[in-house]
């Protein structure tokens, strides 16, 4: 099965970090090449309002999520009082959305270590249990950046406000964490860095295919054989293909898997 023939879909895309005049014909390339659906993550309220707004323009097929990505600064909380209350006007409207991208800021953190900074985690573990609690009040999946001993943090807060449904994407991290996020049924996603990265494929291996799915987290870009290429929703398929050949398997049952872990989930 050719890889241009495959479907899939992208369970992980900033589309608001696209150039406005380009996500139209992002998507609507995407659609026509076989990707059946995203989901459209957000970084702060702004690009929860763009995600919401291509959700109502493609239907069925931009699946949004609200929240705050954690690798920036905190806004104030007045902003993130506004953000909670917008989250939950769309729930009592009956409109499809998850929570996300929300987590923890490894990379800022690490970055702020090892030049010798100072950095104060507790507001962004604070944020995290609040959304946490939100999800699992409105019982809406969740999406987290929070990656290597980060995951351990972030799943505390899960299992302590009883969330069924978190989605670890773009996921990192040691066997401990990953038997403890298996035994609860949370989802990792992995990007196309698994095609030329040995650290992706080895835990690939080991995650359960049916707690897996395929993202691209564009627009960010990729080495390898990605190298100088706009990332784009297609490109999901490449990571399908690979983790097919990770696990063994086919192409096309590998894709009809992931396609169903991800329409199961997000419940579209």
């Amino acid at each position: 099965m050719s890889r241009l023939e495959m479907t899939c879909m992208d369970a992980h895309i900033h589309l608001d970090l696209y150039e406005e005049n380009e996500r139209a014909s992002l998507l609507e390339a995407a659609f026509e090449s076989g990707v059946e659906a995203v989901v459209a993550v957000s970084m702060h309220l702004s690009s929860s309002r763009i995600q919401h707004d291509l959700a109502k323009r493609y239907p069925g097929r931009v699946h949004p999520a609200y929240g705050f990505h954690p690798e920036q600064p905190l806004p104030s909380q007045r902003e993130l009082d506004e953000l909670f209350v917008w989250i939950r006007e769309r729930h009592g409207a009956g409109e499809p959305f998850a929570i996300g991208e929300v987590g923890l800021p490894y990379y800022k953190r690490t970055e702020a270590e090892a030049a010798g900074r100072p950095f104060n985690e507790q507001p962004y573990l604070e944020l995290l249990d609040r959304f946490a609690e939100l999800a699992a009040e409105l019982d809406r999946p969740i999406i987290l950046h929070a990656v290597y001993e980060d995951a351990h943090k972030a799943c505390e807060l899960l299992e302590r406000h009883g969330v069924r449904r978190a989605h670890f994407h773009w996921f990192k991290g040691e066997e401990a964490v990953c038997r403890r996020m298996q035994e609860k049924g949370y989802f990792i996603s992995v990007t196309p860095d698994i095609v030329y990265e040995a650290e992706i494929r080895e835990l690939a291996a080991r995650y359960p295919l049916d707690l897996m799915m395929v993202e691209t987290d564009g627009p960010w870009p990729f080495e390898g054989p990605f190298a100088g290429r706009r990332t784009r929703p297609e490109m999901a398929a490449a990571a399908a293909a690979c983790l097919a050949e990770v696990k063994g398997l086919p192409e096309q049952q590998t894709a009809s898997v992931l396609n169903g872990n991800t329409r199961r989930f997000y419940g579209f």
